[in-house]
């Protein structure tokens, strides 16, 4: 619960899951969420994004393959961490290719505008 006494999404998620024993579908979780919170009828796709997002940035819940979500608490550590140094660093070409953007074409001696 919030300190104004209201259930989030999250938490309202977070207590679906906490029921369960295994990952769910997030189409099936978010049924349930919206039922357990009273979402409107009007309002459930604009809550489903907002559910969605909020669902990601919450560190509590792992997305899994197959948009399957669970509690992070119940998973492996490499389940849900991907590995970085794999990744390339494309920042220092992006830099360089900015730079050679910027430079000047200043004419030189007579060349003058």
């Amino acid at each position: 619960m919030t300190t104004a006494g209201k259930e989030t999404m999250t938490d309202a998620a977070y207590r679906c899951m906490s029921q369960r024993k295994t990952e769910v579908e997030f189409a099936r979780l978010w049924a349930e969420v919206a039922e357990v919170m009273h979402i409107p009828e009007e309002q459930l796709t604009r809550k489903k994004r907002q559910f969605y997002n909020e669902l990601i940035e919450d560190r509590r819940f792992a997305a899994l393959k197959g948009n399957k979500w669970d509690l992070r608490s119940r998973r492996k550590f490499e389940e849900v961490n991907s590995d970085t140094a794999d990744l390339e660093d494309d920042s220092d070409d992006e830099a360089e290719e900015n730079a050679e953007d910027e430079t000047l074409d200043i004419p030189n001696g007579f060349e003058s505008y």
